[in-house]
């Protein structure tokens, strides 16, 4: 299905890896031209070059670390003409309150939390100016299913989310489109960071991380490509008259409720 987003220009954060490597993969098919962004130059500079060889995608590679404040502005300053932005960067640490670092749950907050909002505000009056845009903001299910072994991760994704509808409850009226996408456990390197945080916080054994699988529903998580899959859609005209909600990809965990509180280990 061709979703018209033909010479689009897309700017994803978080691009080296997981569901932002996924993503440019995808906007790449559909024959956008990309920004690229993340800490590892290596893997950007891999990721363009894979982009070019088998899609003809035009790559630019932007090797930024998102915790760093003038990022931002070098950012909007390279990439100020994109029609499309995907906010995808952003660690923030597992595990309940007791066991937060500080200096950690300050970056993954500077990142993700500050990364997102800073850069909409950045890339948005620009759009409104231009009267066309869409801004996705990548942010996670606990935003809306609460998790006490993953609290800081909850209270920052509630707040993104909230964020998201504020700004895309108005944006439509200026052209410009702002949704989020709440996905629950990924098939990512990060995913297993987490499970085996939370395996050590309910077995006191991170090594039985995998045991979790087997609570998701279909007995997997999610795919990196089915969420690219999803923004693809969302930043395309036929999600036109989508603007300031939340789309959840998780099969179905936050309508049931958390999967470790719902079913027996």
């Amino acid at each position: 299905m061709d979703m018209g987003l033909r010479g689009k220009s897309v700017l994803i954060t978080g691009a080296s890896q997981g569901i932002g490597r996924a993503a440019a993969i995808a906007f790449a098919k559909e024959g956008c031209s990309l920004h690229l962004t993340a800490r590892s130059s290596e893997k950007l500079e891999s990721l363009a070059t894979e982009l070019k060889r088998d899609y003809g995608a035009l790559a630019s590679c932007h090797p930024f670390d998102m915790s760093q404040r003038e990022t931002v502005g070098a950012l909007a300053e390279r990439c100020k003409d994109i029609d499309i932005l995907i906010n995808n960067a952003g660690e923030i640490p597992s595990g309940p309150l007791e066991s937060l670092d500080e200096d950690k749950l300050r970056t993954g907050y500077e990142v993700k939390l500050f990364g997102y909002i800073l850069l909409s505000k950045a890339f948005y009056p620009v759009m409104k100016k231009r009267g066309y845009g869409v801004i996705i903001n990548d942010i996670g299910n606990s935003g809306e299913n609460w998790d006490a072994n993953y609290i800081a991760g909850s209270t920052a994704n509630a707040a993104l989310m909230a964020f998201t509808k504020a700004l895309g409850g108005v944006s439509l009226d200026f052209g410009v489109r702002v949704v989020g996408i709440n996905p629950g456990p990924v098939e990512t390197e990060r995913m297993v960071k987490i499970n085996k945080r939370r395996a050590l916080d309910l077995y006191q054994d991170e090594s039985r991380w995998e045991s979790l699988r087997q609570m998701y529903p279909a007995g997997r998580p999610a795919l990196p490509e089915e969420v690219a899959d999803l923004m693809v859609f969302l930043a395309s005209s036929r999600a036109a008259y989508i603007s300031g909600t939340i789309v959840t990809i998780d099969g179905g965990i936050a309508a049931r409720g958390s999967i470790i509180k719902s079913r027996s280990i």
